[in-house]
């Protein structure tokens, strides 16, 4: 019954909302789901909420972990913050919140975590905002513009996860529909900072405000931090190799590779070309990233633990995400979300399916406060009909991965969701203090921007 998926839909982004663990009750809100429709408990969640989450782990948890282990050793040994004090030089502290802006989106396109950055940056901007007299409430929002934005959704090769979830659904690489990207990125980025810098000055008079008084605000222990010029070297293994992997060695691959693996049961399918060249190119950054801070580390004798705490914080990331995707498709076999898909599939603006999917992902990424939980619930649901409805009108697959990517970072960023609660925390804000701002950059402006796109792409009639 469409009632039950509703109510099950409710139930989730209000146990979001509240801070549960989705990794407990998105099992829960499915099984729900599943008694509204008289289906049976136990072979659901063992065949389908179970089945669908962990392939969603066999797909992504080398990226989750990998991308968590190179944000936390550019965390800790200083490259971060080094690249951070020479925006901050470069600009001058006029310009502080696009310094901060600015810095996060370097390190997000480089390659460190979303979830990992804030923890990076904050004592840097703190620092600088400090020092300028800036008003402390714009810090979360400097954040949200690098972080959550641009560098995540629509630059081309952006190495986060949310680039990478539609290349596994639609058969892309992580620089699918450029043009579309790049001109969603200019867009986006001069409205942001344009928006931030007149927040800045508007609000000078209000002063710094109240002192932060825990440890995470000592932005100087010590220890010599590694040449800025330097510390951006990891950054660029990350892309670089990104393009010379996928364009010029994996994509030349023999696909009898993949049936040359004893005992693999899907020997027929495509050579996975972004997920192999980001995970050699990420593998490849930590590796540099230790050599150029080896000193650091040595001194703080903190290389193991740097290492384990990303390994441990990948966890965490990728079952709650695999909860949610398993969630998905317990909804989507239900013989009531037939109805749900019709409508979706009934969104038919000039033909093509780029506003159903801008509207699906949105709506998805909205409702379980996920920019990756939604988007991956919405292509298991939907990504071959979308594929098969672009090719007859000749969408290809690639505007599709980005449109997706791109929808996933618009209501994602409600109040409710994760990584914005633990933003607030990292900083000492309330949503009160510092979401108007948050709000205005992570979610009114992505969706405005990718909207206007969208009607544009498909009034023109461009595919790609």
């Amino acid at each position: 019954m469409v009632i039950g998926i509703i109510l099950s839909l409710v139930m989730l982004t209000i146990i979001a909302y509240r801070g549960l663990s989705v990794i407990l009750f998105a099992p829960v809100c499915a099984l729900f789901a599943c008694v509204t429709a008289g289906w049976p408990l136990l072979p659901s969640y063992t065949e389908i909420f179970m089945t669908r989450g962990v392939i969603y782990v066999k797909n992504f948890f080398p990226i989750f972990l990998l991308g968590a282990v190179f944000g936390k050793i550019m965390e800790e040994s200083g490259c971060a913050r080094s690249i951070a004090k020479l925006f901050a030089e470069k600009l001058g502290s006029k310009h502080a919140c696009v310094a901060v802006a600015l810095t996060t989106a370097v390190l997000t396109y480089g390659g460190i975590s979303m979830f990992v950055a804030p923890f990076a940056v904050y004592p840097f901007a703190y620092a600088l905002f400090k020092d300028a007299g800036i008003p402390r409430r714009l810090i979360p929002g400097s954040i949200c513009i690098g972080t959550f934005t641009f560098a995540m959704t629509c630059m081309p090769g952006s190495p986060q996860i949310q680039n990478m979830i539609p290349a596994n659904y639609f058969g892309t690489t992580l620089f699918a529909a450029p043009f579309f990207g790049i001109t969603g990125t200019i867009i986006l980025a001069g409205a942001s900072m344009i928006w931030i810098g007149w927040r800045q000055k508007s609000l000078m008079h209000e002063g710094f405000g109240e002192i932060d008084t825990r440890s995470t605000t000592n932005f100087d222990d010590g220890v010599e931090l590694p040449n800025p010029y330097l510390a951006m070297v990891p950054l660029v293994v990350v892309l670089a190799g990104n393009v010379i992997l996928t364009f010029f060695v994996i994509n030349t691959w023999d696909q009898s590779i993949m049936a040359s693996v004893p005992k693999q049961p899907l020997s027929a399918a495509k050579i996975p070309v972004a997920n192999w060249a980001l995970l050699i190119s990420l593998v490849a950054s930590i590796l540099v990233a230790i050599a150029i801070s080896f000193k650091q580390f040595s001194a703080r004798k903190n290389l193991a633990a740097t290492l384990n705490a990303g390994a441990l914080g990948s966890l965490l990331a990728i079952m709650n995400t695999a909860s949610e995707v398993g969630y998905g498709n317990v909804v989507s076999s239900l013989p009531g979300f037939t109805s749900v898909k019709e409508f979706l599939m009934s969104i038919d603006f000039g033909g093509s399916p780029l506003m159903s999917e801008f509207i699906t992902v949105n709506v998805l990424a909205g409702v379980t406060g996920s920019a990756s939980g939604g988007m991956s619930i919405a292509l298991e649901a939907m990504g071959k009909t979308f594929l098969e409805w672009g090719a007859t009108v000749g969408i290809g697959p690639e505007l599709l991965h980005r449109v997706a990517a791109m929808a996933s970072g618009g209501l994602d960023s409600l109040p409710h969701n994760g990584a914005i609660i633990t933003l607030m925390a990292i900083t000492g804000m309330t949503h009160r203090q510092s979401y108007p701002d948050c709000g205005m950059v992570s979610v009114v402006m992505p969706i405005a921007v990718t909207f206007i796109l969208v009607i544009v792409w498909t009034l023109f009639g461009f595919t790609s």
